[in-house]
């Protein structure tokens, strides 16, 4: 029952799934230039339904099974705080960015990079509709860059933040069935045909561990981890046991990051392969982002190094809302509600030569975070609660109560042997 049910849901994920957007709308640009703090206002949530497909699954005779998962991202007006089309202001990614990764060229050059950044009409921020921002804009500077530097960019269309998401597969998954062993179940074999990363400077933080993310091998206990590997993160990351608790009178398992998640290699040795670091709370991505200064962190830069928010005004971080988690069954490793967050940052700083980073102090700029989440509800919260929870529990009742039946049987039947010997005893003395 536990293998056909793991199976139909892993094929066809019946929780809808939404990723909601926050934009970190920038209140002093002009300041900003002069080296003054940015002050930021949230906005947002710009929700997206987020529909998954499985193509191309291939069973394998070693016990795996590999697939392309496929994603589609349709805006849900009803569940936003706002519209595609209203206007933000976020730091200019291909200018400051860009000036930050070639601050090393020579005097003239950066001079000529500047000239071209002018030349289209680039300036250090984006004033666009988040329809823009996130699926993409036109930009004469993206086709320069494309038809003389091939490669430098990521995206050979529109530029935008989630360009590459929709309507795009997150590769070529291989995992392990469990048929063999049912605690390799769900465990990545290889992604893209690797067993390891090449973006990080260790073996350890190199690996593929865990699941793909969406379920977990069953029969967890208090002190199992959830590891997982996100091709988004460029990483294999790992959840922790936080608490207990119940969701519609499913028992379940609060897994949560740990501390040391984003720590640097300072704070937790361990993580030093993932340096070049900053303060504790920053993952470098620059090394799978086309060596773009971005980092991933906590919403409002929770559980990160407190000097990250005296950089910036108009963070509040607080767990409710910016604590990541997953919630698991842990009889059958499925979980049954997912919040999945994370910060999108931009490293930026004045560069001599590229007069569009004006007197920019040093700071990791937070530009949006995201939120995936998805909980299993309607008929399938039902069939579940009634198969995995009602049915063992009669099950157990029933196994107790045949118990109970045959220990009163066999207590009748040697009251009823001991009435007979007695009876025998007794005819025995009167002959």
């Amino acid at each position: 029952l536990w293998k056909c049910m793991s199976y139909t849901m892993w094929k066809d994920v019946p929780v809808p799934f939404f990723m909601s957007v926050y934009f970190f709308h920038i209140l002093n640009p002009k300041e900003i230039l002069s080296g003054e703090k940015p002050m930021v206002e949230q906005r947002g949530p710009y929700v997206y339904r987020k529909r998954i497909q499985k193509d191309n699954i291939t069973f394998h005779p070693n016990f795996t099974v590999s697939y392309k998962e496929y994603r589609q991202y349709h805006f849900e007006p009803s569940m936003s705080v706002g519209n595609e089309s209203d206007v933000v202001m976020i730091p200019n990614m291909l200018v400051l960015g860009a000036a930050v990764m070639l601050e090393k060229l020579p005097y003239p050059i950066r001079l000529l990079i500047s000239a071209t950044f002018k030349t289209f009409k680039e300036g250090p921020f984006l004033n666009k509709t988040v329809e823009e921002l996130m699926w993409g804009y036109e930009s004469g500077l993206v086709d320069f860059l494309n038809k003389y530097l091939p490669g430098m960019l990521p995206t050979s269309g529109k530029f935008g933040l989630f360009s590459e998401f929709n309507n795009s597969n997150t590769g070529l998954f291989t995992i392990n069935t469990g048929k063999d062993d049912i605690r390799n179940v769900h465990k990545v074999d290889s992604w893209n045909g690797l067993t390891e990363l090449s973006y990080w400077r260790t073996p350890e933080c190199n690996a593929i561990n865990g699941t793909a993310g969406q379920m977990w091998p069953p029969f967890m206990t208090r002190e199992s981890t959830l590891p997982f590997y996100s091709p988004d993160a460029c990483r294999s990351m790992e959840l922790v046991y936080q608490r207990d608790g119940v969701m519609n009178g499913i028992p379940l398992y609060r897994f949560v990051a740990p501390k040391t998640l984003f720590a640097n290699g300072s704070d937790y040795a361990p993580n030093e392969g993932f340096c070049p670091c900053r303060q504790s709370g920053l993952l470098n991505v620059s090394s799978c982002r086309h060596d773009s200064p971005c980092f991933i962190s906590h919403p409002h830069f929770y559980n990160a190094d407190p000097v990250l928010l005296d950089y910036v005004q108009g963070l509040h971080p607080n767990e409710d809302e910016h604590g990541l988690f997953i919630d698991i069954h842990p009889l059958t490793g499925v979980p049954l509600n997912v919040s999945i967050r994370l910060q999108l940052n931009l490293y930026m700083k004045r560069v001599s030569g590229i007069t569009e980073t004006g007197q920019i102090s040093e700071v990791v700029m937070p530009m949006i975070w995201f939120e995936e989440s998805g909980y299993i509800d309607g008929p399938i919260l039902k069939t579940f609660h009634t198969n995995l929870v009602i049915l063992p529990t009669v099950m157990e009742f029933m196994q107790y109560g045949f118990i109970v039946l045959g220990l009163a049987t066999v207590v009748i039947a040697a009251l009823l042997l001991r009435r007979e010997k007695v009876r025998l005893l007794r005819l025995h003395k009167c002959m």
